[in-house]
């Protein structure tokens, strides 16, 4: 089965999808992915995660504004639902999240 392009996941999920724009270099970006995949577990897995490697996707990186990573980018079928940069605790991403799941 092939890849699928993650700008066609973005577009087409009827699910909402967590994007994580992150960077194997990037420490801040290591510490948050056990916590994505904790908050997104205890949402009932009703949001998916996505993760683009930015050094990988420049041109997403770019389409989307990402100055900085982390960054978390909330899309249902292409639309931007929220999204914020930095580090946040899983309490702090579940009440922000809760909303959409």
């Amino acid at each position: 089965m092939p890849k699928k392009n993650p700008k066609d996941i973005i577009s087409q999920s009827q699910d909402a999808v967590l994007v994580d724009f992150y960077a194997d270099w990037c420490g801040p970006c290591q510490t948050m992915t056990p916590v994505l995949e904790e908050a997104l577990a205890e949402l009932g897995g009703n949001i998916k995660l996505l993760k683009i490697n930015v050094d990988k996707h420049p041109q997403l990186s770019q389409q989307f504004a990402i100055r900085s990573i982390p960054h978390y980018i909330l899309f249902k079928r292409g639309k931007i639902l929220w999204r914020k940069a930095g580090i946040l605790t899983k309490r702090d991403l579940i009440q922000q999240l809760k909303g959409f799941a």
